[in-house]
């Protein structure tokens, strides 16, 4: 039986971020049941670095992000993966309420029509947040296994966890072709199958649930889009943004509930995002060009977890990370190692608000 001292059961960004942290100082491995890591939710991003998306709590990771992502260290990668674009929140009835700290201004409609040309005339009310900028996820993501893998880890998918069990001082993993495993610490970095692989574990569930996001690719009648701001709803129910200079990826904002699967879009989600879509705009709409849906899932009170379970030891959890896992990615996987390896004094932020124990 192999051995290490960390298992990861998922290879997403939370995995990702977190092994390549921890390797180098503790034998790794990362255990994804599909046959590439990052296929449910981190592959299906239309990723952006957003200060006002998650709260007051998940923009002190998105800040302690910004450096990193943009000017990463030479042995990491040799280029930034972040494009400034720009953020308009728009509202039909008032200001967007953002957390404070970041930087923002209002704009009148004339601003605003400026930088979304065809903006319908009642979305009255726009501000503007200049630091949002796209993230190059499949460069990221990928820039994390290759470190990880440089430091001594390994990466081992197609291996479906079935079953963990705690015997003594660290754990014996199960995995569905018959092979076992052990660690001395287990992580749960499964995303949308974060409860399920407690329930394997025997450890009790946070209750953490996977909801669908579905996002399309529209050619519209409307030239010079590529630069487009990112466009959001003050209320939740639609962002779009620039992909080429006839195109835009759009998104109704939907959290569909739903069991842990490969999400695929349903029909009357498209045909919302697209009424939504004409309700901001007068480009007149000329085809779907693409359309997918992904995975988010999302604690109870939609904080992030991370942190050793207060009942079962050796059992550290990665999860509950929503949609802004990959722009917090660089402060989360330092601040969870801090918390596995017990060097808190170096997180970048205070993790208490993340900590599982709120749950117990």
């Amino acid at each position: 039986m192999s051995t290490f001292d960390v298992i990861i059961i998922g290879g997403g960004i939370a995995g990702a971020s977190l092994g390549a942290e921890l390797a180098g100082r503790r034998s790794v491995l990362i255990v994804e049941g599909e046959a590439q890591c990052g296929y449910h939710a981190t592959g299906r991003s239309a990723a952006f670095w957003l200060e006002s998306y998650g709260g007051p709590e998940v923009a002190k990771l998105t800040a302690a992000s910004r450096a990193f992502l943009a000017d990463p260290s030479p042995d990491f990668a040799e280029t930034g993966f972040l494009r400034l674009r720009g953020a308009l929140h728009i509202s039909r009835e008032s200001w967007a309420e953002l957390p404070a700290g970041i930087e923002v201004r209002r704009l009148d409609p004339g601003e605003a029509a400026t930088l979304v040309p065809g903006l319908k005339p009642e979305w009255r009310f726009a501000m503007l947040e200049p630091g949002c900028a796209d993230i190059d996820v499949a460069a990221l993501h990928g820039a994390y296994l290759r470190q990880l893998r440089r430091r001594g880890g390994q990466v081992a998918t197609g291996k479906r966890v079935v079953a963990a069990r705690r015997l003594g001082e660290g754990w014996t993993v199960t995995l569905a072709d018959g092979e076992t495993l052990g660690a001395a610490v287990l992580v749960n970095a499964a995303g949308a199958w974060a409860d399920d692989v407690a329930r394997a574990a025997e450890v009790t569930p946070l209750g953490i649930a996977p909801k669908r996001r579905t996002m399309v690719q529209l050619r519209v009648a409307q030239d010079g889009l590529r630069d487009l701001p990112l466009v959001a709803d003050a209320s939740g129910q639609f962002y779009f943004k620039g992909e080429s200079e006839r195109s835009v990826w759009l998104s109704p904002h939907d959290e569909i509930d739903t069991d842990p699967c490969d999400a695929a879009p349903e029909e009357v989600d498209v045909a919302t995002a697209i009424a939504r879509f004409e309700e901001v705009v007068d480009w007149r709409v000329e085809r779907v060009e693409r359309r997918w849906a992904g995975l988010r899932s999302f604690a109870p009170d939609r904080l992030p977890v991370y942190g050793f379970d207060r009942r079962q030891p050796g059992f550290f959890w990665c999860v509950g990370q929503g949609g802004f896992g990959i722009q917090t990615a660089p402060a989360a996987g330092k601040m969870a190692a801090g918390l596995l390896l017990g060097e808190v004094d170096d997180a970048p932020v205070d993790a208490s608000a993340f900590s599982p124990l709120r749950f117990t």
